[in-house]
């Protein structure tokens, strides 16, 4: 009877990879690069006390794997290189995918028509006296 596999996916880049050597409170691997999903969003992998191979500075099309609780396996075909590390933390930019759920809120009349009158002020030399009067100076 065979073993089940406990590999599972971890992150997937598309394109150029950056990889950099972290050292300092917390030595380490960083992974940065495009996330293979749609849409592609900006994707870190960092690799905190990690020990193993020496990386280039770029991959192209690089995955992640976890093999076992400790292990970790990035793929970059036709290469492939396995690190340990104590733990492995993963960051995606979503920005994008909150804007689009969130829309921003227009402002309201009345703080529009303020800022414009506040601007109109500012451009001349006399505008200026008069808001620095305002504010107390």
């Amino acid at each position: 009877m065979q073993e089940p596999r406990t590999e599972r996916l971890i992150a997937e880049f598309v394109g150029a990879v950056a990889c950099a050597r972290e050292t300092g409170a917390s030595p380490g691997v960083t992974l940065r690069g495009a996330s293979a999903g749609e849409p592609p969003e900006g994707l870190i992998v960092s690799f905190v006390a990690a020990d193993g191979a020496q990386l280039p500075t770029t991959l192209e099309g690089a995955r992640v794997v976890a093999v076992d609780a400790s292990g970790y396996r990035i793929e970059s075909p036709p290469q492939h290189w396995l690190l340990r590390a104590r733990t492995v933390f993963v960051h995606r930019d979503v920005r994008a995918a909150f804007f689009r759920a969130i829309p921003p809120r227009p402002a309201p009349p009345g703080k529009r028509l303020f800022w414009r009158a506040v601007l109109r002020l500012a451009r001349s030399r006399a505008g200026l006296r008069l808001l620095g009067a305002l504010r107390g100076r």
